[in-house]
């Protein structure tokens, strides 16, 4: 088990998100995309980009009636992620 992760810790503004492997009890995460809300479109190609490498695009990166960028994407782990960057209101 020397190659798997005992706890992650990510802050994200003021909010904490953790993570572990369970090695024992590792199922595919389905049912549900992890989205990522970002204020720039070039802060959203860089994330799209760097989830993609390796992964699976679902949706590619494209504007939207809402946003400025969207993508879906499953990363390399098999995690499923939505990346968006809002229009401004006006």
């Amino acid at each position: 088990m020397s190659d798997q992760v005992m706890h992650a810790q990510l802050k994200v503004g003021e909010q904490i998100i953790m993570a572990s492997d369970a090695p024992t009890t590792f199922q595919p995460a389905q049912g549900m995309h992890i989205t990522i809300g970002v204020d720039t479109p070039e802060e959203a190609e860089r994330i799209y980009e760097a989830l993609s490498e390796g992964g699976n695009i679902i949706m590619p990166m494209e504007e939207t009636f809402w946003a400025q960028r969207f993508a879906m994407v499953t990363d390399r782990f098999g995690t499923p992620w939505m990346v968006n960057c809002d229009k401004p209101i006006p």
